[in-house]
């Protein structure tokens, strides 16, 4: 695994690293890339997840998106994994000073990162369409079929879907904290989806990182790229 000791180094002398991550921080807390189709996935489903997941799909069909939600975005057991709590502890130590994720999951909070930017939303919010009350998770996955309040709205997942655009004043603070980093490490994430991919081009430093499985389109301009498994690199750099 090239390119540790180098990667080590960096960390040590930063005191301003911004995380943005992607699917694969979450794939070894066990939580799929939805996006994966399965042999089950096609006996179960008649759509394909980027059509089940869009807002479209959501409005006419709620049944089907809301199984589908529950089923393959969903996974309450997950526990944050050494990637997680590495860049927990890097906020804590003062090093690093935010993390921007497309993760829907909340596992960075669960492993005590404070600054969190979720471009996607977050699967622990919930709020009825009509009257705006908030349920957490657990009452909307004790509720059959499509979640309903007490007033009779439909309660929709505080997540971003396919043809809703992203929280404005999130997108701000993330592009912020990447614009003013000395080094952006980039995790788990293919960088093809926008507009979220496009946030690498505001970082104006000299370290940048890509720690991902495959090639990503940003390899090119990295001043680093570490191939692996984010959480298997990640538990490397704390070994002394």
């Amino acid at each position: 695994m090239g390119g540790l000791e180098q990667l080590k180094e960096w960390v040590e002398e930063s005191s301003n690293i911004v995380f943005f991550g992607g699917a694969g921080v979450s794939t070894e807390s066990g939580i799929p890339d939805f996006r994966s189709v399965d042999g089950l996935y096609n006996q179960q489903y008649d759509y394909p997840p980027e059509t089940i997941i869009s807002h479209s799909f959501y409005k006419k069909h709620p049944e089907e998106f809301f199984r589908f939600y529950k089923d393959r975005m969903v996974f309450t057991g997950a526990k944050p994994n050494a990637a997680h709590r590495v860049l927990a502890r890097w906020e804590e130590e003062g090093k690093l000073r935010a993390v921007v994720t497309q993760n829907i999951d909340g596992l960075h909070q669960a492993a005590g990162s404070r600054e969190v930017m979720e471009l996607h939303g977050s699967i622990h919010r919930n709020y009825c369409t009509r009257c705006g009350r908030f349920y957490g998770l657990e009452e909307i996955l004790a509720m059959d079929g499509v979640p309903r309040c007490g007033c009779g709205g439909t309660i929709k997942p505080d997540v971003v879907l396919y043809e809703e655009g992203l929280d404005q004043g999130i997108l701000q603070k993330a592009v912020s904290y990447i614009r003013h980093a000395d080094m952006l490490i980039i995790g788990g994430t293919s960088l093809v989806v926008y507009p979220a991919a496009g946030l690498v081009n505001y970082y104006q430093g000299n370290k940048l990182v890509i720690v991902n499985k495959s090639v990503t389109p940003v390899d090119n301009q990295a001043d680093l790229v570490v191939t692996g498994k984010i959480g298997e690199v990640f538990s490397k750099l704390m070994e002394e």
